[in-house]
């Protein structure tokens, strides 16, 4: 019996750390990771403890709403949008301070077996709260302050239909759709 314990324990350790090195355990709230996307382009991206986004602190399935690389998916997501929208030698900062990703876990749904399923319902749209600065090409500061994004209509949008299998399409949307208000179309 003792052996038999061992061995499960040892099995579980090495599925743990194989989950690890996959990616498949990836962990969005992870206390050790950095906060910021690499690089030193036009346009950084920082952000703050996703422990405390909204999508994580009121979602009915905190474990899997933790899973995954969706932070640094948005962050890579908004750098690269803005980057295209800018002018030659201006920069921009952009911290991330909360995100609500669209739809929710709904634990009991089915007697459970679907409790790490996100179900999209038009009460449960995407948000995300951003800071700005904006500088010219001289270093001076031409924008600033807090942005708050949504769509209430994520659901009824076409603008998600170039990728049907992102399950960042409605966050990513949102984005896109903002920047073309904030900087207009890409260059």
């Amino acid at each position: 019996m003792k052996t038999l314990l061992t061995s499960l324990a040892l099995a579980f350790t090495l599925s743990l750390a194989g989950c690890a090195t996959t990616g498949y355990g990836s962990y969005a709230a992870d206390p050790d990771a950095v906060r910021a996307l690499a690089g030193d382009g036009p346009v950084t991206v920082e952000w703050t403890d996703p422990e405390q986004f909204t999508e994580i602190l009121h979602s009915r399935n905190r474990w899997e709403a933790r899973r995954g690389t969706w932070v640094e998916d948005l962050a890579t997501h908004l750098r690269d949008g803005a980057a295209e929208r800018i002018g030659p030698g201006e920069q921009l900062h952009f911290v991330i301070t909360d995100i609500r990703r669209a739809g929710d876990f709904e634990p009991g749904r089915a007697q459970g077996r679907m409790d790490h399923v996100r179900i999209m319902r038009d009460i449960y749209w995407p948000r995300m709260t951003v800071e700005l600065a904006h500088y010219d090409a001289a270093g001076n500061l031409i924008a600033s302050g807090e942005h708050r994004l949504s769509d209430p209509s994520y659901l009824s949008s076409q603008a998600f239909a170039r990728s049907n299998t992102d399950p960042l399409r409605y966050e990513k949307a949102m984005i896109d759709r903002w920047l073309r208000q904030e900087f207009g179309p890409a260059r």
